[in-house]
């Protein structure tokens, strides 16, 4: 584990040359998620009583015990690896991709999150030229002709990556404006080397400022059945878990429901946070 300095950490908005980047530090922070809740939904009670009712069948067509009752999960690890919204990752969302062009900011200048451990430090955060990768020359010109209209960067939501001296070491994702006074935060990653650092709570916090400044009234974050890390970590920040308290008579609460897999069962909890 590498010691971060929060106080040299600028939060600004991913740019195009970021997205490769972003695209490895998901992949890394995802890392079986998906199979976890592959797992979680192969242990419901239901799914192994039909899995069960498959493999009798199947033993009456076939001699062998085993294949009988490795076929039907088998087929159904397929279907679910398959079928599974992409998205699904430390934090889920039912879209089945991310415009990742389309949320690159283009502004002419930066657009930054504050830092509070700044403040507190006195310190001025400072960025340096962030190192070329190699292969990249053409893809960029490739991506960069791109018509990105107003409509698509509003439909394509916002990407904040937490820089440090030219290094990417953490991102987070905010879902398009769907919903007036509400935001969605449905990702949010933290490089391996940089973990309880402070780093996603620092993300978070400051995406939650931002947010209030532009008169959001309430954040809510998806998180995978299986992730007990996650569901501790937005514990820690103030989110709570819809259900657990009274909340009948909040009808806007109502739109807010679980992503849902195979047979309906939920791959998310959801929590929300009143800013």
């Amino acid at each position: 584990m590498v010691r971060l300095e929060l106080d040299q950490v600028v939060m600004r908005r991913m740019k195009e040359d970021d997205i490769e980047v972003v695209k490895a530090l998901v992949k890394e922070g995802c890392e079986g998620t998906e199979n976890r809740l592959i797992l979680h939904i192969l242990t419901r009670p239901l799914c192994l009583f039909i899995l069960a009712v498959f493999s009798s069948i199947l033993r009456c067509l076939v001699h062998s015990f085993i294949l009988a009752l490795a076929i039907p999960v088998f087929l159904l690890i397929v279907f679910l690896k398959i079928t599974m919204p992409r998205s699904t990752g430390v934090l889920g969302s039912s879209r089945p991709y991310w415009d990742y062009v389309g949320s690159s900011y283009r502004g002419q200048q930066d657009e930054t999150l504050q830092n509070p451990y700044c403040r507190i430090s006195g310190k001025t955060p400072g960025t340096k030229k962030q190192r070329r990768r190699l292969g990249c020359k053409d893809k960029d010109k490739e991506t960069s002709s791109e018509k990105i209209t107003a409509e698509r960067e509003q439909a394509a939501g916002q990407v904040w990556v937490a820089d440090c001296e030219g290094d990417i070491v953490g991102c987070v994702f905010r879902e398009s404006e769907t919903r007036p006074s509400v935001r969605r935060i449905c990702r949010l990653v933290t490089g391996c080397w940089y973990r309880r650092e402070g780093l996603g709570r620092l993300l978070v916090q400051s995406l939650e400022l931002k947010e209030r400044e532009s008169s959001a009234r309430r954040v809510y974050a998806h998180i995978p059945y299986p992730s007990k890390v996650g569901e501790a970590f937005f514990r820690k920040v103030g989110y709570r878990q819809l259900g657990e308290a009274d909340e009948e008579d909040d009808d806007e609460m109502k739109n807010e429901t679980p992503e849902r897999g195979f047979m309906g069962y939920p791959l998310t909890k959801v929590f929300y946070k009143d800013l």
